[in-house]
C-alpha cells in the first residue's frame, strides 16, 4: 500500500508567537523598569510611592495598543512623561519610558513622528537642565548625549525590524509569482506536448489509412481475377497496420509516463522515408527519393519531424493529387535542414499556402499541422502548384534546437 507523507509548510519564525503575546510581554517589562528605576529613586527625592507605580503601569499598559494606535500611544506616552515629572516624581529619565513607543512607532512606518516626538523630549529635557544651571559640558557629554542615543537606537531599531518584515514579504511576493508562472509554464508545455501528440497521430493515421484505402480497392477489383493481386494489397494493409499500431502504443506509453522525453516517442526521424516510398509505391505512386543528410547531424526532434513533413506530403499526394510520380529531397545548407516534396498530379484548385484550405478531403488539418510544426521549431514552409502542374511542398528547418 502506497504510503502518503503530509507537507506541512515551513513557518516563519514570526508566525510561531502570538502578537499579542509579545506586546504583553513588551509592556510588563516597560513597567517593570519604570517602576524599577523610579523605585530607586538616584536623586534621593523621597517620593517613590505609589503613584511613581501607577505610572509605571499606565507605560506599560499604553503598549498593548501599539500595533492598533501607534501615533496615539506615542502621543499619550509623551503627554505621560511631562505629566510625572510635573508631579516631581523621582527622575526616570526623559527618553526611557519613550524608548518602547518610539520604537513602535518606526516599525509602524510612522518614523516621522517618532523622530519628531523623539527631538521633542530631547529639547524639553535639554532647556529643564540647562534651566535647572546644570554645567553645558555635562549635559552635551552625557545627559543630552544619553537622550539621543536611546532615541536614536529605539527609532533605528524600528525601521529596522519593519524593513525586514517589508522585505520578508516582498520574497514571499516574489516567490508566488514565480510559483504562478512556473504553473503558467508547465501548462503550455503540456499544451504544446498535446498539440505535438494529436500532430503526430493525425499524421501516422492519416498516412496509414490513405494506404490502406488505395490497397483494400486494389483487393476489392482483383478478388476472384487475380487472387495473388489481392493477397498482395490484403498483405500491404496489414503490414501498415501493424506499423501504425506499433506506433500508437509507443504514444499511449508516452502518454502514462509524463517525465518522458517526447524526443524518445519513437525511433522515426528521415531514415525511415524509404519505408514511406515503398508504401507509395506499393499503392501506386513511383517515389525517387534523395537524403543527402546524414540523421547525426540533427537533432532528434528535427528529424522526427523531416520524417512527419514527409509522410504528410505523402498522404496528401496519395489522397489528393492522382499523380503517377512524386520527389522527396532533404539536404543541409548553411546549416539549415531544407526539404521538398513534389508530385507530377492535378494540383490544388487554388495556390496553397501554410494558411489557405487545402485540397478537398484533408478536412483543413494536414498543411495547417505541417505549418504549425515547422513554425514551433523556427522554420519556415510554403505550399503551393508547381508551374507546369503538380505540386509542391517547401519547408527548411534549424539543423539543430537552442543556441
Amino acid at each position: 500500500m502506497p504510503s502518503t507523507v503530509a507537507a506541512h509548510p515551513a513557518h516563519r519564525p514570526d508566525e510561531q508567537v502570538d502578537p499579542r503575546l509579545v506586546d504583553a510581554v513588551l509592556a510588563a517589562a516597560m513597567a517593570v523598569v519604570v517602576a524599577v528605576v523610579a523605585a530607586a529613586d538616584l536623586e534621593g527625592t523621597g517620593r517613590a510611592g505609589a503613584l511613581c507605580y501607577l505610572f509605571a503601569a499606565g507605560f506599560g499598559a499604553l503598549l498593548l495598543a501599539r500595533r492598533h494606535a501607534p501615533r496615539l500611544v506615542l502621543v499619550l506616552t509623551v503627554l505621560g512623561i511631562f505629566v510625572y515629572y510635573m508631579f516631581q516624581l523621582p527622575p526616570i529619565g526623559i527618553a526611557l519610558p519613550a524608548v518602547a513607543a518610539l520604537f513602535s512607532a518606526a516599525e509602524a512606518d510612522r518614523t516621522r513622528a517618532a523622530a519628531a516626538a523623539g527631538a521633542v523630549l530631547v529639547s524639553v529635557a535639554a532647556y529643564f537642565r540647562v534651566h535647572e544651571g546644570l554645567p553645558t559640558s555635562y549635559l552635551v557629554s552625557y545627559d543630552l548625549l544619553t537622550d539621543v542615543a536611546l532615541v536614536a537606537a529605539a527609532v533605528a531599531l524600528g525601521v529596522s525590524v519593519r524593513s525586514r518584515r517589508e522585505l520578508r514579504a516582498h520574497q514571499e511576493r516574489l516567490r508566488a509569482l514565480a510559483a504562478a508562472e512556473e504553473h503558467r509554464e508547465a501548462d503550455r508545455r503540456l499544451q504544446a506536448e498535446k498539440a505535438g501528440i494529436a500532430r503526430d497521430l493525425h499524421d501516422t493515421i492519416g498516412h496509414t489509412m490513405s494506404v490502406i484505402a488505395v490497397h483494400s480497392n486494389v483487393a476489392a477489383e482483383a478478388v476472384g481475377r487475380d487472387d495473388e493481386a489481392a493477397a498482395r494489397a490484403l498483405e500491404q494493409i496489414r503490414s501498415a497496420s501493424s506499423a501504425t499500431l506499433r506506433e500508437l502504443r509507443s504514444t499511449v506509453k508516452l502518454l502514462r509516463s509524463p517525465g518522458a522525453d517526447p524526443a524518445e516517442r519513437s525511433s522515426i526521424g528521415l531514415a525511415g522515408i524509404p519505408q514511406l516510398a515503398t508504401a507509395a509505391e506499393d499503392a501506386g505512386v513511383e517515389v525517387t527519393a534523395r537524403i543527402d543528410v546524414d540523421p547525426q547531424e540533427l537533432d532528434a526532434t528535427i528529424d522526427a519531424a523531416a520524417y512527419r513533413l514527409v509522410q504528410e506530403s505523402l498522404t496528401n499526394v496519395l489522397r489528393h493529387s492522382g499523380a503517377r510520380h512524386a520527389a522527396v529531397q532533404a539536404r543541409l545548407r548553411n546549416g539549415t535542414l531544407e526539404l521538398r516534396v513534389t508530385d507530377d498530379g492535378r494540383g490544388a484548385p487554388r495556390a496553397a499556402s501554410p494558411h489557405a484550405a487545402p485540397a478537398a478531403g484533408d478536412g483543413g488539418r494536414g498543411l495547417q499541422g505541417m505549418a504549425e510544426r515547422v513554425v514551433l521549431l523556427g522554420g519556415t514552409l510554403t505550399t503551393g502548384n508547381r508551374e507546369g502542374g503538380g505540386f509542391e511542398v517547401r519547408a527548411t528547418l534549424p539543423r539543430r534546437l537552442g543556441p
